[in-house]
């Protein structure tokens, strides 16, 4: 039997001890932590590394959403929502084959969504499916994050010292780059992080790539470019591999076709 590493997120902890305790009938299932916030998570999964995430979508001031968006594709567990969104909603992650609980969440449910955790588990290009999915659902919902329309076909450029944002409908977002701390890519789509924010586009890395990015960004995965001013430290891993810890404490892993070449850039 493979065990499966859970983390459970919920600012709720009613729900968060509910689940658990539902959790108890699958030995399949170790819980390793719970947060009540995407910040906790976001520490637990740098540090605990887990194969699943049971997510609520809706918390004060993050939601489940940005905590996707702030994942590296290579490190994004397998997913499942529990939600109380509206059913619309709930079709887009079905589509995409991401699984979904509403709440209360019911054993017998529970149980379907456990039966299909190993292929959830192996499926680390989830985020452009679940990346895809939350689009989906604010364009259906008329609204982005900032509660302005969402358009449909973002576009960037590269101006000066700003990356320039253009997506029709919203106000154009110029970011200047020394406050981008990581880009990477998910398919389709792109997440610009910086120390407040995280943008999400219609795009492919690629392409920004062949753009130019200032030589002080540095590519350490075939989907991840990251801004070498904000690597703290280095921790070696197995098979010449890296994580990149930056200095707000996210872990990026760093592949072993690019870390030569950081090790060179970051020791001059």
């Amino acid at each position: 039997m493979t065990i499966v590493n859970t983390l459970i997120v919920d600012d709720e902890p009613a729900a968060i001890e509910g689940l658990r305790l539902r959790l108890e009938a699958f030995p399949q299932i170790r819980v390793i932590g719970e947060a009540n916030s995407v910040a906790e998570a976001i520490t637990l999964i740098n540090v605990q590394m887990p194969d699943l995430i049971f997510l609520d979508i809706e918390m004060p001031e993050q939601s489940g959403f940005d905590l996707i968006r702030q994942l590296q594709p290579e490190l994004c567990p397998a997913i499942v929502f529990v939600t109380a969104f509206h059913q619309h909603a709930v079709k887009a992650f079905e589509v995409r084959a991401i699984d979904y609980l509403l709440k209360p969440v019911k054993l017998e449910r529970l149980a379907e969504a456990i039966d299909r955790v190993s292929e959830l588990t192996t499926n680390r290009a989830g985020k452009a499916q679940m990346l895809s999915a939350v689009a989906e659902i604010t364009r259906e919902q008329g609204y982005s994050k900032d509660g302005s329309a969402e358009a449909t076909e973002p576009q960037f450029s590269i101006e000066m010292q700003k990356l320039v944002i253009q997506d029709g409908r919203n106000p154009i977002q110029l970011i200047p780059y020394q406050d981008i701390i990581w880009i990477d890519a998910a398919g389709d789509y792109m997440c610009v992080h910086t120390k407040a924010e995280t943008y999400v586009m219609r795009a492919r890395l690629k392409s920004l790539i062949d753009e130019r990015l200032p030589d002080v960004f540095v590519r350490i995965h075939k989907s991840t470019v990251v801004n070498l001013t904000y690597i703290e430290k280095l921790q070696p891993l197995c098979n010449s591999e890296y994580n990149a810890v930056l200095l707000n404490q996210n872990v990026l892993k760093v592949s072993r076709t690019y870390a030569k070449a950081l090790k060179q850039r970051l020791l001059g």
